[in-house]
């Protein structure tokens, strides 16, 4: 019932064009299966091994993210289910991801992961290397990836000014793209910051312990 009072109070109180995933990493499936009867359907996974077990015994319209640093070795075993991957943070990850896209005969939508943070321990591009390669030949190669748009997570810090400028410079990169490559997503935001983020423009929010509670 928790579960049921935390879904209904987020769901409640952002924006109806904003997407709620609920990040279930390390979550027990009857945990899950209580969201997915509250009508949450959007679920987010930081383990590949995890993601497929749990994708293999929870409802199959469920529409599972991977929102973890992902390994080029490991996308093979996502690659037939994935909605989103979330954490696409370099040219090798990319190549890999379109290539089992083109084996599986579909095409995998993906974030392109920015840093866009103060921390030595977040991935990601930086904005010269996105800029460059957004603006590359490789874009014109990816036929099996459809790149919906950009993502990135803020310092951990509780200075809301330092959390609000780095939002609002992904906002200003997402936007200087999103018209000529068709993004759609912009996703920032997650259980300590998501209402910061969804002021600069997330259209897209990872929640873990706003839901399920803290481990």
């Amino acid at each position: 019932m928790k579960i049921d009072n935390n879904l209904r109070s987020i769901i409640d109180n952002i924006p109806e064009q904003v997407t709620l995933v609920a990040v279930s990493k390390t979550k027990p499936m009857d945990l899950i299966r209580n969201a997915y009867d509250c009508g949450q359907r959007d679920f987010g996974e930081n383990k590949v091994q995890e993601l497929v077990n749990k994708f293999e015994n929870l409802p199959k319209d469920i529409k599972w993210h991977m929102i973890g640093h992902l390994q080029r070795n490991k996308v093979k075993y996502i690659a037939p289910f994935v909605y989103l991957i979330h954490s696409v943070d370099s040219v090798r990850l990319l190549n890999e991801i379109n290539k089992q896209g083109k084996k599986n005969n579909k095409t995998i939508s993906v974030l392109l992961q920015i840093d866009i943070s103060d921390d030595n321990t977040k991935f990601g591009f930086s904005f010269n290397e996105i800029d460059n390669l957004l603006n590359s030949d490789l874009m014109n190669e990816l036929n099996n990836v459809k790149i919906e748009g950009l993502m990135g997570m803020a310092s951990f810090t509780l200075n809301e000014e330092t959390i609000k400028n780095q939002f609002t410079s992904l906002k200003n990169l997402y936007h200087n793209y999103k018209k000529n490559l068709n993004f759609k997503i912009l996703s920032m935001g997650m259980s300590g910051d998501y209402k910061i983020a969804i002021e600069c423009g997330s259209n897209l929010i990872r929640l873990g312990s706003s839901i399920f509670g803290n481990r």
